[in-house]
């Protein structure tokens, strides 16, 4: 296809292109679309000449709309004229975004909240635009900033300095040579070799040496001009390559190889030169090749197109990923850092071999070692390792290496018989050393055979043919090895899932487990609450209930005292006074004795201070008894209301367990001199009995009942009660087997006193017989007696529970109970 004589007029230096500057705006129906050109002829629009539709798409990239300022690096192909062959243009988009609210005049057709425009440069050449990229930013920004689109101005005059800026290029390289593949050092600006090694370390060398078989690589990537750049950094590390890629733009191009000469000569103190003569750019972009930075979706036709077999491009729309079988044999993830190469045979290709990690270890350490977050362009301690031309200047030495070991390879090969031809100090096939797989795999290439065609067969004379890194196995480098190929496994790809539910399932599992050990611990510490509680409430009870009793014994002790001391008072006024007329009448005699002392101790009792007449009475009972009471009261009759047997065992435990005082042990055994002081003796016992001694007897208060009810004097209301009232009948019946034994006890009487003796067998006489009331059939007994009955019981001398000597026998009993 012809492409129409361009309008304009070829530059002074031969040259029919000039730089091109072309405004592309997103119109809300139509989409993308040129708006217009400068440094063309009014009425020539180049997209339509050329077959330029895919621009616009180029130009605004897909996510561009996210971002302030966004870039996008594309290639285009001009066809052929009558003046010049189809060659390869490249393009350069600066696109940016503004409110439409802010514009000052906003034209009918803006309808969005937004007005995204792009300005693009088409060059000849990307070598230059890394100073290209700073220019168009600012002049996009000014142009943006004026707020107004129909103010062109600032377009134009940029598009005349890239005029005059490509004409003086043009007269430089001219001076240099037009063969010149060196170029200068502002070809490479902008391309960070520094951020390509940081980023794939050691797989940079996979990605250059991927380049060279010419296989077909995408690059993928959220970031258009990244994704761009990073492609364009690859590229430049073969040298003099980016000043060569007019085949790049279609996979028919091939002009390079047919214009292409055998170098007739070198100077080595000449880079270029030395270049050139060693075959260099290794030509990767001919016949059947494509080069798209930035290629959009409407573009992958070409890339599936028969004709295409080898290409690098690079894209921002994630749907090339669901079909990378399709579309690639090696992917290149920006965003994860991974390469994924899913041919087999190129994989086995692009393994490295010991020299080959040894050399880019060292590459990648200078650069780690050197790194500056700040400047990531340029080292942190500003020397040359590390650098940019440090990076670039060894892979240039590994790749001349490469060509003259490959070189004596097919010279040992030619001439394996001759070993006269061979270099003494090369030992073996020095081509080894870079991995046999990709050596072959190479010499299959199309870039391969250009350069193996268009150089000399001895070049191995010019650089020697070594490794840079050769050497034998190392520890370092076996080290090395296993780590490459523990990285190799992918284990953190292969168990991220597992562990993310490892993960989850050990957060849950603490979390379950942290619940159920709070759960107890509430539990227990709330039992240990309530355990406390009770033991609180269990103490509080306890010490109300001493409290209580402690309260009602004092409200008895005090409610009782009186009565007691009345009736205690009562009864020693009577025995004083029986005494009394005893010691005055010299011992008295049994009958008429009794009668009167019966009548002295009413007198005495009637007079004697009582708080209740209960008291009175019970103390003047006493004056109505007399000699004739056949029986001695009953123990039964003094006991509180139990079971009868119960509580006249208890009764006789507590009467063994009684001692005398020793006031009464030395009356009884006759160190008393008159009866006063006898009753003085126990006084203090009968003023303090314990509760079982003052217990009264007394008929209970149902109707017709014969059984009785008994009372103790002190317990709660009983004492009161008791005191007020005379003391209760108890029938004759009542008294047991038990009861008749007790009044037999023998008491102990002193010899030596005969009057004492009678004395104490009257007072004895006086208290324990009973009178009995014939019509009734019932027998009164005093409440006051149980003190004083002990007192005459067992214990007069001797052991407790013993029968002391001198114990009264069963006929004196009965001359008691006479």
């Amino acid at each position: 296809m012809s492409a129409p004589t361009s309008p304009f007029s070829p530059s002074p230096s031969g040259s029919d292109w000039t730089p091109l500057v072309c405004v592309v705006d997103f119109h809300h129906a139509r989409g993308p679309e040129v708006e217009r050109w400068f440094g063309v002829e009014e009425g020539f629009d180049p997209a339509v000449a050329y077959d330029w539709g895919l621009l616009p798409f180029m130009a605004l990239s897909d996510g561009a709309h996210a971002l302030t300022e966004e870039f996008s690096y594309f290639t285009l192909l001009r066809p052929s004229s009558s003046s010049s062959p189809a060659t390869s243009l490249f393009g350069i988009a600066c696109t940016r975004q503004i409110d439409a609210s802010q514009l000052i005049h906003r034209p009918a057709d803006v309808t969005r909240s937004t007005v995204q425009k792009a300005v693009v440069v088409i060059a000849d050449s990307p070598a230059q635009f890394g100073m290209l990229r700073e220019r168009l930013s600012v002049v996009t920004k000014a142009w943006f900033a004026q707020r107004e689109f129909g103010d062109v101005e600032i377009l134009k005059r940029f598009q005349e300095s890239l005029v005059d800026e490509a004409v003086r290029d043009r007269k430089l390289r001219e001076q240099r040579g037009n063969g010149d593949g060196g170029g200068g050092d502002q070809q490479h600006l902008g391309l960070s070799l520094r951020e390509l090694v940081r980023q794939f370390r050691w797989q940079t060398l996979v990605l250059l040496k991927a380049a060279l078989l010419q296989p077909k690589m995408l690059f993928f990537g959220t970031r258009c001009e990244r994704l761009c750049l990073t492609q364009f950094s690859l590229i430049s590390l073969i040298p003099g390559l980016l000043r060569n890629l007019q085949d790049s733009a279609g996979p028919e191009l091939h002009s390079y190889e047919q214009n292409l000469k055998r170098p007739e000569g070198v100077k080595t103190s000449d880079r270029s030169s030395l270049l050139a003569y060693m075959g260099f750019p290794l030509q990767i972009f001919g016949k059947g090749s494509l080069f798209g930075p930035y290629t959009p979706l409407q573009q992958l036709d070409l890339l599936a197109d028969f004709g295409t077999k080898s290409y690098i491009v690079g894209s921002t729309n994630s749907l090339l990923l669901q079909q990378k079988d399709r579309y690639s044999d090696i992917l290149i993830n920006l965003d994860e850092g991974t390469i994924n190469i899913t041919s087999p045979s190129l994989r086995t290709a692009l393994s490295l071999s010991t020299p080959d990690r040894r050399w880019i270890d060292f590459i990648t350490q200078n650069v780690n070692d050197t790194w500056d977050d700040a400047n990531p362009s340029r080292p942190k301690t500003m020397g040359y390792a590390g650098s940019e031309e440090f990076i670039r200047l060894q892979f240039e030495e590994y790749l001349l290496s490469l060509a003259s070991c490959v070189k004596y390879r097919a010279h040992l090969a030619k001439h394996a018989n001759n070993p006269r031809m061979l270099l003494p100090e090369i030992e073996g096939d020095p081509s080894t050393d870079f991995n046999n797989d990709f050596i072959e795999a190479w010499q299959r290439t199309d870039n391969y055979r250009i350069w193996n065609s268009f150089t000399d067969s001895h070049l191995f004379d010019i650089v020697e043919p070594r490794h840079p890194c050769a050497g034998g196995l190392t520890l370092e480098d076996i080290q090395r090895r296993l780590a490459q190929q523990v990285q190799d496994l992918h284990l953190d790809e292969r168990f991220a899932q597992s562990r993310e539910v490892l993960g989850r399932s050990v957060a849950a599992g603490k979390e379950k487990a942290s619940s159920f050990l709070n759960r107890v611990y509430a539990e227990m510490e709330a039992f240990r609450e309530g355990q406390r509680k009770k033991a609180e409430e269990a103490a509080k009870q306890k010490e109300g209930e001493q409290q209580q009793g402690e309260k009602q014994e004092g409200e008895g002790t005090q409610g009782g005292g009186p009565g007691f001391a009345d009736r205690a008072g009562a009864f020693v006024s009577g025995w004083a006074a029986w005494g009394k007329s005893k010691w005055s009448g010299g011992g008295g005699g049994g009958g008429g004795g009794g009668a009167g002392t019966a009548s002295s101790s009413t007198s005495e009792a009637n007079n004697a201070p009582s708080s209740s007449n209960g008291s009175s009475s019970t103390a003047g009972g006493w004056t109505s008894w007399g000699r004739g009471h056949k029986s001695r009261p009953s123990s039964a009759s003094l006991l509180p209301r139990r079971s009868q047997d119960t509580v006249r065992e208890r009764s006789e435990r507590d009467s063994e367990d009684r001692e005398l005082t020793d006031k009464e042990r030395k009356h009884l055994s006759g160190g008393v001199t008159s009866p006063s002081s006898f009753f003085t003796s126990f006084i203090g016992r009968i003023a303090t009995p314990t509760r079982e001694s003052f217990e009264i007897s007394r008929p209970g208060t149902g109707t017709g009942s014969g059984s009785g009810s008994r009372e103790v004097l002190f317990d709660d209301h009983a004492a009161a009660s008791s005191s007020s009232r005379p003391a209760s009948p108890t029938k004759k019946n009542s008294v047991t087997e038990k009861a008749k034994e007790k009044e037999k006890e023998k008491l102990t009487v002193p010899d030596n006193d005969t009057a004492e003796t009678e004395s104490f067998k009257s007072a004895q006489e006086g208290v324990l017989t009973d009178k009995e009331d014939d019509s009734e059939g019932y027998e009164r007994v005093p409440s006051q007696v149980s003190g004083f009955w002990e007192v005459g019981g067992k214990y007069a001398t001797g052991k407790k529970g013993e029968e002391a000597e001198g114990t009264l026998g069963e006929e004196e009993s009965r001359v008691w109970g006479r």
